[in-house]
């Protein structure tokens, strides 16, 4: 990896792999529209997450979301990526499409909450990935210019997150996976 002033990590399929049924997730997720009696956006789950705030049910989209996440993330297997984290000499953030709460439980469980200096999940800014937003949010707080840092992802969402914000990007892996 070239030498950056920061570097940012996405969090699932980066560093750990929450433990979570997406599927079961996103029925769950349907169900809260369907006892609101709206019709949700789509059976997809980041669609009906996305949607949730015009539907009027964002608290209880992300409350049901962020219960599973945070379950999840307790049971989260450390991915070796994971490894590199706590070698880093330059700041260090985490920028996940999942809630704060279940990032900071998964840091913490394997040992490396201490060597992330921010944590921005989907609930800590008023947007979400691939919104640039989140990434700009971690870049900042670490103090560095957008140029000057590295975001580390395994999803199109995070590469497009990452050029939205003018953010170089590398592949956890081989290329494109998960969300």
């Amino acid at each position: 990896m070239t030498e950056y002033e920061a570097v940012v990590y996405d969090l699932d399929g980066t560093l750990v792999d929450l433990e979570v049924d997406w599927a079961d997730a996103a029925r769950a997720v349907r169900e809260v529209y369907e006892t609101a009696g709206v019709e949700p956006p789509s059976t997809e789950l980041w669609d009906m997450l996305e949607a949730a705030d015009d539907a009027g049910l964002l608290a209880d989209v992300e409350s049901t979301l962020a219960d599973r996440e945070r379950e999840g993330a307790r049971a989260a297997p450390r991915l070796t990526r994971a490894d590199e984290l706590l070698e880093r000499t330059v700041p260090v953030g985490v920028c996940s499409l999942n809630c704060e709460a279940a990032c900071r439980i998964a840091l913490e469980k394997h040992g490396l909450a201490d060597a992330v200096d921010i944590v921005v999940g989907r609930d800590t800014v008023a947007t979400q990935k691939p919104d640039p937003e989140p990434l700009l949010e971690a870049v900042r707080e670490l103090g560095v210019d957008p140029e000057n840092a590295v975001f580390v992802g395994d999803s199109r969402r995070d590469e497009l997150t990452a050029e939205r914000a003018g953010v170089a990007f590398e592949y956890v892996g081989s290329g494109p996976s998960g969300v």
